[in-house]
C-alpha cells in the first residue's frame, strides 16, 4: 500500500501483550498498534521515557500506526504502573534490563505478530526502525551502537543490534563526566555515553529550549547524539521546544510544559518521512518535508545532515 503523510488508516491496538522474561522478575508486557489494511508492514519499537508505560505517547504512536508503521511499545521496570520500590536490586540496572527489553521483543516477533487478528503474514523484519525519548532515547542509543563509559572512561558492552536499520531519539541526553550535576553523577552512573560507534542512520531531535536538571550545560547537551557520533545522521532542532516537544508523551498530559499542537505536527510527519527515507521504503517524502520547512515563512526549527 503505497501512503503519504495525507494517507490515513483505521489502527487496530492490542494491550497487554505478555512476552515471557526469564530473570527480570516480572514477565514484558507490551502494545502492538497497526493499520488495518496493507501488507509487508515496516516496525518502530518504541521505548517510553521515565516512569511511563505502552500507554503513553500517543500522539506519535497513533500517526505512525495510521500511516503504515506497526507499533510496538514495551513498559519498562521504571514505570510508575510498576511501582518498583528504590531499594528492589534490579533498580541500579533498569537501564540495562531496557535495552534487554527491546531485544526480547527483536526475538519475539512471531508471538507479537499472532497476537493482534488479522496482523499474520504482514511484518517487513528486514525494515525495522527505534525510537524513543527522553530515557527511552538513551536506551535506543544502545540499539544503534552507542555505550556506556565506565568509571576508567572505557566502553562497556556493544549492545548494538543489526536488526535495527533506522532510529529517532527525541530529548535523549549527551554526554556524561563532567557534563553531568552531581546528583546525576551520583545516581545515574549510566549516563555517560559514548558515541562514537553509534553508526546505525539515525534522526536526532532536540529543543533548543531544553533544559536539564541533569546537567551543567545548556540544551545543546541533547545534540551530542547527532554532533558525536559517525555515519549517516540528521538533526531537527525544534524552536522554544521544551523536553517533551511540543506534547509528544500524551494527549493532556500535566507534564507538558511546552504545549503546541503545530510543533506535534510537525514532529509526527517529519519522523514518519525519516523513517520512510531511512527504510528504504521512499525517497521523496523526507525531501519535500525538509524543503516545506526550509521555505516556510516561520519554521518551527531547521534540519542539517552530515
Amino acid at each position: 500500500m503505497k501512503m503519504n503523510a495525507s494517507t490515513s488508516t483505521p489502527v487496530i491496538s492490542v494491550k497487554p501483550v505478555v512476552l515471557s522474561a526469564p530473570g527480570r522478575g516480572e514477565d514484558l508486557q507490551v502494545r502492538v498498534s497497526a493499520p488495518a489494511m496493507g501488507s509487508k508492514l515496516p516496525i518502530i519499537i518504541f521505548s517510553h521515557g521515565f516512569g511511563w508505560s505502552l500507554d503513553g505517547y500517543g500522539p506519535l504512536v497513533d500517526y505512525w500506526a495510521a500511516h503504515g508503521f506497526v507499533v510496538i511499545q514495551p513498559t519498562h521496570l521504571d514505570s510508575r504502573t510498576l511501582n518498583l520500590p528504590p531499594a528492589d536490586p534490579r533498580t541500579p540496572l533498569i537501564w540495562r534490563f531496557r535495552v534487554e527489553d527491546l531485544k526480547l521483543i527483536l526475538d519475539q516477533l512471531d508471538l507479537i505478530e499472532a497476537s493482534l487478528p488479522g496482523l499474520s503474514g504482514r511484518l517487513d523484519r528486514s525494515r525495522i526502525a527505534a525510537a524513543g525519548h527522553s530515557w527511552g532515547g538513551q536506551t535506543v542509543s544502545m540499539l544503534l551502537g552507542a555505550r556506556v563509559l565506565d568509571a576508567h572512561g572505557e566502553p562497556g558492552e556493544d549492545m548494538s543490534d543489526s536488526r535495527i536499520k533506522a532510529g529517532v531519539l527525541l530529548s535523549t541526553t549527551g554526554l556524561g563526566g563532567a557534563d553531568l550535576t552531581p546528583f546525576a553523577a551520583e545516581h545515574f552512573p549510566f549516563m555517560n555515553p559514548s558515541f562514537s560507534d553509534m553508526r546505525t542512520p539515525t534522526l536526532v531531535v532536540a529543543g533548543d529550549h531544553d533544559q536539564s536538571l541533569l546537567s551543567t550545560r545548556g540544551q545543546d547537551w541533547f545534540t551530542d547524539p547527532y554532533f558525536l557520533s559517525p555515519g549517516s545522521k540528521s538533526l531537527l532542532t525544534l524552536f522554544g521546544a521544551e523536553h517533551s516537544l511540543g506534547g509528544i508523551a500524551g494527549y493532556n498530559v500535566a507534564e507538558t510544559t511546552d504545549e503546541n499542537p503545530e510543533r506535534v505536527a510537525l514532529l509526527q510527519q517529519l519522523t514518519w518521512s525519516y523513517l520512510r527515507d531511512a527504510l528504504n521504503l521512499d525517497d521523496s517524502s523526507w525531501l519535500a518535508a525538509r524543503k516545506a520547512l526550509e521555505e516556510a515563512a516561520n519554521p518551527l526549527g531547521r534540519i542539517e545532515s552530515k
